[in-house]
């Protein structure tokens, strides 16, 4: 049976390199004003916030892959 904080932290983790993505493909002026970056008028992307999110999620799933190894004996 899979831990359910390691199941969590792969979700978590996909919504994380989500968010990078989205941040590679969408200017600062059209992002969600609730998401951190959003900027009214500016049509640069975050290219920072981008690889930050896909870092965290990437730590997200070593953290899970950590956490769903097998006891040792």
């Amino acid at each position: 049976m899979k831990s359910p904080l390691a199941i969590l932290a792969v979700i978590i983790g996909l919504l994380f390199i989500a968010l990078g993505v989205y941040y590679f493909l969408t200017p600062a002026g059209n992002l969600p004003s609730f998401i951190p970056g959003f900027e009214a008028g500016v049509t640069t992307v975050h290219i920072k916030h981008g690889i930050a999110s896909i870092v965290l999620g990437l730590a997200c799933f070593i953290f899970a892959w950590f956490k769903s190894a097998p006891k040792a004996q």
